[in-house]
C-alpha cells in the first residue's frame, strides 16, 4: 500500500514539473539564474522539507534527553 502511494505521487510530481516548464529567473543570495518554475518549486519543497525534519529532529532528541533525565532523578 505505501509503496502504491510512493508510486502515484511520483508520477504526480513529474507531470507538475513537466507541466512548469516555463524558465524563470531565480535570485538567492547574490546569486542569480534562470530554471524552469517545476525545477525551482521542487528545490524549495525539497529544502524545506529538509529544514523541517532537521528542525523536527532535533526537538525529539532533546525530549528524549529530557524523558531520560527525569528517569534518572526518579
Amino acid at each position: 500500500m505505501a509503496l502504491a502511494c510512493v508510486v502515484v505521487l511520483v508520477v504526480l510530481l513529474i507531470i507538475f514539473i513537466a507541466e512548469n516548464s516555463g524558465r524563470v529567473r531565480v535570485s538567492f543570495l547574490g546569486a542569480n539564474g534562470r530554471i524552469s518554475l517545476g525545477l525551482a518549486m521542487l528545490i524549495a519543497a525539497v529544502v524545506g522539507a529538509l529544514v523541517t525534519l532537521l528542525v523536527g529532529t532535533t526537538r525529539i532528541l532533546q525530549l528524549r534527553r529530557e524523558i531520560r533525565r527525569y528517569a534518572r532523578q526518579a
